[in-house]
């Protein structure tokens, strides 16, 4: 186990760096890894109660209470080239996937850029594919096998982490490639001229201020500090009175932030210098640069479930899960045939696209638990390719099926907590059973248990046949499928996505993106006139030096 005292804590991670912070911290607060992914932070009474007294006064500016922010209504004039920059597994894309397509609704041309495995599942969608390289489910074993920030010796040893972060320059040229590169099917030029990204995708500010564009930052989880909760990677040791809890958890965000870029700001600034062309970004600024410049940020999970902290500002929304509209789906014949064969409505179990080191150990785990609980089942195969020794009648194993479809036909869904497939499964109003791995699935454990939706989540590290079937049991209750029931319905009146796109519109400096000769399309360029500066987009560009209206000295990009 890793430990690192962090003498500067806030200087190193708040959002505004004081040299009364500096005097105050000491080595009073210290960060640990733990084998869950997120990290132990204890912070200690006097340090917080001191910074609590400075948030008071002024010494960091807390974001005043905001009003919900405007959400563009108007229709959209000017269609602009978007990039979706995500990295993650399928659940981490396909909300992304319905995002794009209701910005096509607009006018917009939208390409979305990630793992080369998805090209099928992005372009069947009918949106515009690009490749950026790295292996997700190489990123998932890898997580599994180190969930926190700082890897085992184990993988130091066998050369994990010079592989990840080989993957990790890949997929930083990739995108940047993704940024100016012609659409690699038809070969139809492209800039981008807007950048929404999730944070883990890392390129995101870098290849926005190369290009001179507007950045949207969307994500599944809290990523944003605030008094309001920890975050979502980080677990406080704390035992001060709720005000200084409330500076406990704003500071767990810059600790956790502060943390990762230590991992790859290297990697980052060598990137920066000799791709973009830009100066490298020193450790004092990398980990507060979104809060800082104020990049807007829209997180994308239901505000019945966890709303808007006080705290945030107008450029900060929560919007509602995002969800595609479901997919066209045909059972196959031995699926049909399970589910009708049966006097109970199955329950759903699968891990998705976690990989992990003993599949036989889980589903031993697993059977137990299922036949001590006398329920039907179904499993899904998964990225660890599930399966059991023996034929069981009441145990189907399923292969790639469409939780929109599946949830339907189930009575309670298991699973590691991952953001969407945690959406999917509230939005057909089923009991959950977490059974977190790494990173923020522990989180949505911890929030479905507070809804009262699923027992409390089940760490893969303590799972035991026993708690597993004791989980599954309380999610058969009928107040839990009530509470589940409530949720529902509280989805079904939110439109995630046309809510996104609206306060992505209401956050973009439409007058400087406008021509000022054709105000329906994007400006391109800038031309120094004799009285005035006149910004014209592409067409209108080629148009006037075709003719020879225009001074090719006076235009700039």
């Amino acid at each position: 186990m890793e430990k690192e005292t962090l003498s500067s804590t806030v200087t190193a991670c708040s959002d505004t760096a004081t040299d009364d912070l500096d005097l105050v911290i000491g080595n009073n607060a210290s960060a640990e890894v733990k084998d869950d992914g997120r990290v132990d932070i204890e912070i200690s009474t006097d340090l917080s109660r001191r910074i609590t007294k400075i948030l008071d006064t002024g010494g960091i500016e807390v974001p005043e209470i905001a009003s919900p922010a405007y959400r563009w209504t108007e229709k959209w004039t000017v269609p602009l080239n978007i990039l979706i920059q995500v990295i993650g597994s399928r659940g981490d894309i396909q909300p992304f996937v319905a995002l794009g397509n209701e910005l096509q609704q607009h006018g917009h041309r939208v390409r979305l850029a990630t793992h080369n495995i998805f090209a099928d599942f992005v372009r069947s969608s009918g949106l515009e594919f690009f490749p950026v390289g790295g292996d997700p489910s190489e990123l998932m074993a890898y997580m599994v096998k180190n969930p926190g920030l700082i890897p085992s010796i184990e993988s130091i040893r066998s050369g994990d982490i010079q592989s990840k972060r080989r993957m990790v320059s890949t997929m930083l040229d990739g995108f940047w490639s993704s940024c100016i590169q012609p659409d690699q099917t038809t070969g139809r030029p492209f800039v981008a001229e807007a950048i929404i990204a999730n944070p883990p995708s890392f390129a995101h500010i870098h290849c926005a201020q190369a290009l001179g564009i507007p950045l949207h930052m969307m994500f599944t989880m809290p990523w944003t500090s605030t008094t309001a909760f920890r975050h979502p990677l980080a677990n406080l040791k704390f035992s001060g009175n709720s005000k200084e809890q409330d500076t406990a958890n704003f500071l767990s965000y810059g600790i956790v932030e502060f943390m990762t870029w230590q991992g790859l700001g290297d990697l980052v600034n060598q990137w920066r210098e000799k791709v973009l062309g830009l100066e490298p970004v020193h450790l004092t600024d990398a980990p507060s640069l979104l809060k800082q410049l104020e990049v807007p940020f829209t997180y994308c999970w239901s505000p019945s479930l966890i709303p808007k902290p006080k705290d945030w500002g107008s450029n900060i929304d929560v919007c509602g899960f995002f969800f595609r509209d479901p997919p066209a789906y045909t059972p196959p014949s031995d699926l049909e045939k399970f589910l009708k064969a049966g006097s109970s409505t199955p329950i759903y179990i699968g891990f998705g696209s976690i990989v992990v080191g003993d599949p036989d150990r889980l589903m031993t785990m697993v059977i137990k638990a299922v036949k001590t609980l006398g329920v039907r089942a179904i499993i899904s195969k998964g990225w660890s390719k599930l399966t059991a020794a023996e034929n069981d009648p009441n145990i189907f194993f399923i292969g790639d099926c469409p939780h929109e479809w599946l949830f339907q036909h189930v009575s309670v869904v298991v699973h590691h907590g991952g953001a969407g497939t945690t959406a999917c499964g509230l939005r057909y109003a089923k009991p959950t059973v977490i059974i977190p791995f790494f990173g923020d699935q522990p989180f949505w454990g911890e929030m479905v248990a507070q809804s009262g939706a699923g027992p409390k989540p089940i760490p893969y590290s303590e799972l035991t046949s026993r708690n597993l079937a004791e989980g599954i049991s309380y999610a058969l209750d009928a107040h839990t499928s009530g509470c589940a029931e409530w949720i529902a319905e509280k989805l079904q009146a939110e439109s995630g996505v046309k809510a996104a796109v609206g306060h992505f519109h209401s956050n973009l400096p439409l007058n400087s993106l406008r021509c000022d000769l054709n105000p329906s399309e994007p400006a391109a360029w800038s031309y120094k006139g004799a009285h005035q500066t006149v910004r014209l987009s592409k067409r209108t560009e080629r148009i006037l030096t075709r003719e020879k209206k225009l001074d090719p000295k006076k235009l700039k990009l």
